[in-house]
């Protein structure tokens, strides 16, 4: 991507060097985007469906509401009052939760040992998933643009091993390395059918999140333009819905880079620890965007995943705990896949805009009409289903789908105007099934396997898995 206002700079680098607060503007050739402020001429029938409960496919013309009856940033699901979304980093669902017994998971044989498999050169040798030998991650998958249309490989899936993600793709965890994620994937409703937003890495998918577009982004470069349609943060602003990045080390919405040091942003960007503290209080903002370390806890490679393991379960537990527990809605997943085996293909997409990848030359030709590879995720509310999996096809903008419905908001692009929305997984209805919060499985402890280093990492792949 080139054009006035266009800076590249990578994520490593923001990580290396950036200093986050509300004081001064860093990149004076951005302009921030805000909502259209018109109200909707929308013909779509409210409410979409007879039960506010169930998954709602309303799609949308970009700019219009859910509601065209009543005025943008009405509460049209006054059911909960706080909705809070984690998302970690680079996980297929079958990497992480495949083994957990719920939804579309690994595909079991004799011994309960997984049957999924891979080629692995020289032929006729293929490779089958196995558990990973340590919670480290020192071998380095890739979910690049490239590795990921090539572990695609025409829908197959058969193309991880020979991706640059190389044999480590078809390594796995089980609730021995995660105990509290796979808990919490026991526990309370999990999507089977939530894939990443696009076939690219980390900022990309994060874009979607926000926007329902990466711009054309398809690698972690930090470029300054805005999506035309602004942000969901945008949206907040405009409509006085109160919002909050919580960050650890990095606020995620900088994925936007152009949102930097612009007040009206910088004014909602606070301390992750001030989310525990606004969880025990009983005041958190109406949305909260929670976010964990982005060297230690956020799962990437080459961390030890043990301490996304205690990061998630401390924002969980203390949404478990707050006062205002019975008001509020937590989202988890993750952003992509990175570069993990999957063995369910990702399904077409609808175009976001008229925006076309940002490819160099040597790039794979195409466009952003595919999701991207599934990743894990699941919904946490006194009103979540009991025993519930969702195969509802979603993506990260089914999370901008819940706000535009919940708030009346008009639809940022032709993506998240026709997303699903995650309604599937609660029953606003009935009496709330967890209204007594349950309890959780501890977390992993690190010190107990800290082992993170190539010397003691374990052979990968182990030579049982190879036939």
């Amino acid at each position: 991507m080139s054009g006035p206002g266009a800076m590249r700079m990578s994520r490593r680098a923001l990580l290396g060097g950036l200093v986050v607060g509300a004081g001064g503007v860093v990149l004076d050739a951005c302009t921030t985007s805000t909502g259209s402020g018109h109200q909707s001429t929308s013909s779509t029938a409210w409410p979409p469906t007879s039960s506010a409960s169930s998954t709602t496919k309303t799609t949308l013309a970009v700019g219009s509401a859910p509601n065209p009856k009543a005025a943008f940033g009405t509460d049209q699901l006054p059911q909960f009052d706080h909705l809070v979304v984690v998302m970690m980093e680079n996980h297929s669902f079958d990497n992480m939760i495949g083994m957990a017994g719920r939804g579309d998971g690994l595909t079991l044989g004799p011994g309960g040992l997984p049957t999924n498999s891979n080629p692995y050169p020289p032929a006729p040798r293929r490779l089958r998933s196995f558990h990973m030998p340590t919670p480290c991650q020192t071998h380095s998958p890739s979910q690049d643009w490239n590795a990921t249309h090539e572990q695609y490989d025409n829908g197959t899936c058969q193309g991880f091993v020979t991706s640059p993600s190389g044999p480590v793709s078809m390594g796995y965890f089980t609730g021995y390395d995660m105990p509290f994620t796979y808990g919490l994937a026991r526990t309370f409703p999990i999507a089977d059918r939530w894939f990443c937003s696009a076939m690219a890495q980390t900022l990309p998918n994060r874009r979607y999140l926000l926007a329902g577009t990466s711009l054309g982004l398809i690698d972690d470069s930090l470029l300054t333009p805005l999506p035309p349609n602004g942000t969901i943060l945008d949206q907040f602003n405009s409509y006085d819905i109160s919002w909050k990045n919580y960050y650890s080390n990095l606020p995620s919405i900088y994925c936007w880079f152009g949102l930097y040091g612009q007040k009206p942003i910088a004014d909602h960007v606070v301390s992750v620890d001030s989310f525990f503290a606004d969880c025990a209080s009983g005041s958190l903002p109406s949305f909260s965007l929670v976010d964990p370390n982005f060297n230690t806890s956020s799962e990437e490679n080459p961390q030890d995943v043990q301490y996304g393991d205690v990061f998630l379960s401390t924002v969980v537990n203390a949404v478990l705990s707050s006062p205002k527990w019975d008001r509020t809605l937590l989202v988890w997943t993750y952003d992509e896949h990175g570069g993990y085996y999957d063995h369910v293909p990702p399904p077409a997409a609808p175009l976001p805009d008229d925006v076309p990848p940002d490819l160099k030359p040597g790039d794979v030709p195409g466009r952003f009409d595919r999701f991207g590879f599934r990743v894990p995720a699941g919904l946490v509310s006194p009103y979540a289903k009991k025993d519930f999996v969702s195969h509802t096809v979603y993506d990260h903008t089914s999370v901008l789908k819940l706000c535009e419905i919940k708030w009346n908001l008009p639809a940022l692009t032709h993506r998240d105007a026709a997303a699903n929305d995650i309604l599937d997984m609660v029953d606003f209805e009935s009496s709330p099934v967890f209204l007594t919060p349950p309890r959780m499985p501890a977390a992993a402890n690190p010190a107990l396997r800290n082992s993170c280093s190539p010397a003691t990492a374990g052979g990968v792949p182990p030579t049982a898995v190879i036939g």
